[in-house]
């Protein structure tokens, strides 16, 4: 009887040690799953972590390229590229768990979206500005031949309208002076002799010249005796930067023919020696001469 008890805690004892090496066999089985699990789950989403992660650095790269061409689309690429950027430093702290590993690659592909519109349009601008550049120097090209045209023509005009402006000066011929000792009478005699001029006559030609404009001409005589000084009306008059001191003024009507010209100038104590007469159209010079009275 002794000895069957015996048996029977015996066989109760083991099993029960049975049902606890089962249950321990189980619960290290459960325990090595999950760790396995676990393991695997953070391997997963450290790769996807670092995948993500190189996606965006990708992204960034390309706006970067896009940004460095320089178009006016600059400012918004830029905008686009500080969203990763940004987005990156995020995913640098994060812990990588899987709820945050899908929000964050929502986020890329979203940005990635993004990207690929702007870099598109991008690239429409570039070619838009590459067909205007084009035609820009066609412009340049065209405008430029104009320009050298123009001036060939203009310095063309400046060097016809100088030969005519020459070619319409009207030039003074036969220019004489001689002493006159006037009678009470009114006569007039011919002198040499200082002493005895009352009057000096001056006269010229304008010579025929069919470019020359008709109208009113104006010509200075200039009538200097033997001690350097300037007889008659003694006025000034200036052209440009040249003054010009005169004995008096001959109005001319051309009317394209030749004409005569004389005009008489009074005076009185006439000096001996010599006298030197210059007509001047304006302040150009265009004929001279000299005589003497002893």
């Amino acid at each position: 009887m002794e000895n069957q008890k015996s048996n029977s805690n015996l066989k109760a004892i083991i099993a029960i040690l049975a049902v606890l090496l089962v249950g321990s066999l189980v619960y290290i089985f459960k325990v090595t799953s999950d760790a396995k699990a676990v393991e695997t789950e953070l391997v997963t989403t450290k790769s996807d972590k670092a995948s993500v992660m190189k996606d965006l650095e990708e992204l960034k790269a390309t706006y970067d390229a896009a940004i460095a061409e320089n178009t006016s689309m600059s400012d918004e690429l830029i905008a686009e590229r500080e969203k990763v950027v940004n987005l990156m430093a995020d995913l640098k702290k994060s812990k990588g768990d899987a709820s945050s590993m899908a929000k964050y690659k929502s986020q890329f592909f979203a940005l990635q979206s993004k990207m690929k519109t702007l870099v598109a349009e991008n690239e429409t601008l570039k070619k838009d500005n590459a067909n205007l550049t084009v035609q820009r120097d066609s412009t340049v090209m065209v405008l430029g031949e104009a320009k050298k045209y123009n001036e060939v023509l203009v310095g063309q005009n400046e060097e016809l309208s100088k030969t005519v402006e020459k070619a319409s000066k009207l030039t003074i011929s036969n220019l004489q002076t001689a002493a006159y000792k006037l009678r009470s009478s009114g006569k007039q005699i011919s002198t040499e002799k200082a002493r005895k001029a009352d009057i000096l006559k001056i006269s010229f030609t304008i010579s025929e010249n069919a470019v020359a404009k008709p109208g009113e001409r104006s010509y200075y005589v200039q009538v200097i005796d033997a001690k350097n000084n300037v007889l008659g009306e003694k006025k000034t008059e200036t052209f440009g930067d040249q003054t010009l001191t005169y004995s008096f003024v001959s109005n001319v009507n051309y009317e394209g023919k030749p004409v005569q010209v004389s005009q008489d100038l009074p005076g009185k104590d006439f000096e001996k020696g010599t006298y030197f007469v210059n007509v001047f159209d304006k302040g150009e010079l265009v004929s001279k001469s000299s005589f003497s009275l002893r």
